[in-house]
């Protein structure tokens, strides 16, 4: 069974108010059809189990706790080392930290993510953004830090995919299409591809390996920004790329999960993240989404699904 974890960073599941929640304006026929015509947005209302919002033909929706007890408004580096490792990080060091991993929460990330726990246990996994080459020159100079996502992929000895990956099809850039490489990169050659490309590769690759992961983090930058305009239409480019992705995707191969570490995009009217729960939206068919969502209540219950997911003991 393949699974493919789609990450949006910075989204929470906000009011269906249209004066700040982008979610309640942007065109996404695919999500919405996902949703059975609902929006995604807090206003369906709970169903039972306590923390399932909607089931469908394809898809189950469920609420995910970001806080995980502890005050404090959540952040990047605890919530994303949260999602990776399973280990609840904002109640082990005291406190929500973000956006780059502190020493503590390195450690953690270094010594026990899924990512680590797969390649040991023989499973193939990867992470599917390329980047560029000025990413590993600040790295390597110590100019620039990894966040919890690179850090965990580095850590477990995957390599990170490269400019010559994207070249080659084996990997996705940041933007989905890979224009950015080109406009704001100055690489020329980069390939370019349509937004329904690049779902359907994101799908082809994930079909590669055991557990794959894309990290789309310009919904957080995108939130902070409170630009309407901008929000909705990258919501609205990230439906095509779901509509890509679920226009190959075999149902019967295994599931996507589409969640993230904190609120943010989902409420303009701050640039602050925000306490509301996330999103966790899983795609497949019905026996393998019931039985991998059973246990899912807060983004410390994520890891152990997925390893469990694809038979490997945590």
């Amino acid at each position: 069974m393949k699974l493919l974890f789609i990450f949006l960073d910075g989204v929470g599941l906000g009011a269906d108010d249209a004066t700040i929640n982008p979610f309640a304006v942007a065109r996404m026929p695919n999500l919405h059809t996902l949703l059975g015509g609902q929006r995604l947005t807090a206003a369906n209302g709970f169903l039972l189990p306590a923390n399932h919002l909607r089931t469908t033909a394809r898809a189950t929706l469920l609420a995910l706790d970001a806080c995980l007890g502890v005050d404090g408004i959540p952040q990047s580096a605890t919530g994303q080392a949260t999602l990776l490792t399973g280990i609840n990080i904002p109640a082990a060091i005291g406190y929500h930290y973000g956006p780059k991993p502190n020493p503590p929460i390195a450690e953690f990330v270094r010594n026990g993510s899924l990512f680590r726990t797969l390649h040991k246990g023989g499973r193939k996994a990867a992470l599917l953004n390329a980047y560029p080459p000025s990413y590993f020159t600040g790295v390597r100079s110590g100019r620039r830090l990894f966040s919890a996502i690179p850090l965990a992929v580095d850590s477990a000895g995957i390599p990170l995919k490269t400019a010559q990956d994207l070249f080659a099809g084996q990997a996705i850039s940041a933007d989905f299409t890979g224009q950015g490489w080109r406009d704001r990169l100055g690489i020329a050659e980069a390939p370019v591809l349509s937004v329904e490309q690049a779902g359907e590769r994101l799908a082809a690759l994930a079909q590669e390996v055991d557990f794959s992961f894309f990290e789309y983090w310009p919904s957080d930058y995108a939130g902070h920004g409170q630009d309407m305009g901008v929000a909705t239409s990258l919501l609205e480019t990230f439906d095509r790329v779901l509509g890509g992705v679920l226009s190959v995707w075999d149902d019967q191969s295994g599931l996507i999960l589409i969640t993230s570490d904190h609120g943010n995009l989902e409420d303009l009217s701050t640039r602050r993240h925000t306490r509301n729960p996330v999103p966790a939206l899983v795609i497949g068919e019905e026996s393998m989404r019931g039985k991998f969502t059973q246990d899912l209540k807060d983004l410390t219950h994520v890891a152990g699904a997925i390893l469990k997911f694809v038979g490997v003991d945590a």
